[in-house]
């Protein structure tokens, strides 16, 4: 594996951190993410992963963009009303990196399809809006041993956390019930941007490994008050998704 002299022109600035560097690139350039949502996390994350050079890129996403999501959703602009989500971002973040392979999946995430629609990858991203396709995701990455990036928002407040299958409690841990399911969230666009930039920060660090991932902690964000806050959350060995699994090392 190698970089072209255009991918380490491309690249160089982040290239400098000094736990990064060509290897840690290489790493980038081998990786497979997939980002289960093309919405108003799914958007920014598919853009700086991207721009930060992961190899291949699955986007999954069966809706198509209406003008009520370009406040947040923003891949998508006027001319794509009417369009599904995943090809109009593939066609734009293709246009913003030649060197990183985009697959769109219009598909809904089902726990029929789900091994299918994600398939083999290193780090799923949570983009989702609603809590049903979440645990669908999550059962499906604990059994499989992939690292999954969860994020949720609404209005300016919101939380996210890594999940490690093995490593720390997965999402049916934190949430045993499932949260009741919203039709509309209300969301200011500035809020699901800044954690899709948080869940690029983690899938990096994951692939690269570099750093301290968020596993075993949930970050809350209080946007209003500009308050960050971290809070210790464990794993149950009760889990009845992941609570089979060895015992935390």
């Amino acid at each position: 594996m190698s970089l072209s002299s255009s991918e380490l022109e491309f690249y160089e600035r982040q290239m400098l951190i000094s736990s990064w560097g060509t290897e840690g690139q290489k790493k980038l350039k081998t990786a497979k993410v997939a980002v289960a949502g093309i919405g108003g996390l799914g958007c920014p994350a598919s853009i700086y992963l991207t721009a930060v050079g992961v190899g291949k890129l699955i986007l999954i996403d069966k809706e198509k963009f209406e003008l009520n999501n370009l406040n947040r959703q923003i891949l998508g602009w006027r001319k794509d009303i009417g369009k599904f989500k995943a090809e109009v971002a593939k066609e734009k973040l293709e246009a913003l990196n030649c060197e990183v392979e985009v697959k769109s999946v219009v598909a809904e995430i089902t726990k029929e399809n789900v091994h299918n629609v994600i398939g083999n990858v290193d780090v799923v991203l949570d983009g989702q809006d609603n809590w049903k396709t979440r645990f669908i995701i999550n059962e499906y990455c604990v059994t499989h041993s992939i690292p999954f990036v969860h994020a949720g928002v609404s209005a300016l407040h919101g939380q996210m956390t890594t999940i490690v299958p093995g490593k720390g409690p997965c999402l049916r841990c934190v949430f045993p019930k499932d949260p009741p399911e919203v039709e509309k969230i209300p969301v200011l666009g500035a809020t699901p941007a800044l954690f899709a930039s948080l869940q690029v920060m983690e899938a990096v660090k994951l692939i690269t490994r570099m750093g301290k991932p968020l596993v075993g902690r949930m970050l809350f964000v209080n946007g209003e008050e500009m308050v960050f806050e971290t809070v210790e959350v464990k794993r149950n060995v009760e889990c009845s998704v992941c609570g089979n699994l060895q015992k935390e090392k």
